[in-house]
């Protein structure tokens, strides 16, 4: 499940079986929220279709609406987070060693990338935790952004191989097949520039029944 926006207040959320390809449900949005994600989870079991697994990005507090369903962080939308921090490509020899351990994260399984991330916050553990006093006499860590890099990893992991904890269920790592969809869309949309809000969704209804 994921959303794309067409300008700044008009949005489509789609939900799309990986399995079989299809559509399964869509709403359009002004602004993507946990609460209409979880309505359109609870329209899809609501129409008797099992939820095995969701596949999704890692809005704040989204993880914990789905009571047992397994949950999936796309880990594109995880190494994206890390190139936002880290750049693609970083100066500092920690986040060198960093980013190239997030460019591994589709490749590899839950034990090796635990392990290599520990092993990184076990070399750089005292480079990370430097402080420096501030202008106003309190201390500030030097380098925040490789601290929320590491962070956010560290705090996504329990979600970031939920395809390999559950091998049996198929789930797909990243949102791929769905953000191709997204892309599939926009390029068809360019064509028709100039549409209203009410003939784009028109437009984008068609584009999923196909």
């Amino acid at each position: 499940m994921d959303t794309t926006y067409f300008g700044r207040s008009f949005g489509v959320m789609v939900f799309k079986d990986s399995l079989m390809g299809q559509i399964l449900y869509k709403q359009y949005v002004k602004t993507e929220t946990n609460v209409l994600y979880q309505n359109g989870i609870e329209e899809i079991a609501r129409r008797g279709i099992k939820i095995r697994a969701i596949i999704c990005d890692g809005r704040k507090g989204l993880f914990q609406l789905f009571g047992d369903i397994p949950i999936q962080y796309c880990n594109f939308h995880q190494v994206k987070t890390i190139r936002n921090y880290l750049t693609k490509k970083p100066k500092m020899q920690a986040s060198k060693e960093l980013w190239a351990l997030a460019l591994l994260l589709v490749h590899t399984d839950r034990e090796s990338f635990e392990g290599g991330l520990s092993d990184w916050y076990c070399k750089w553990e005292v480079f990370l935790n430097e402080r420096v006093v501030a202008e106003n006499g309190k201390t500030r860590y030097v380098h925040k952004k490789l601290r929320s890099a590491y962070r956010s990893l560290k705090t996504n992991l329990p979600w970031l191989f939920t395809w390999y904890d559950h091998i049996d269920l198929n789930i797909p790592n990243t949102t791929n097949a769905i953000d191709g969809h997204f892309a599939n869309l926009k390029n068809k949309l360019r064509n028709h520039n100039g549409l209203s809000i009410e003939r784009k969704k028109k437009f984008i209804g068609e584009f999923f029944k196909a």
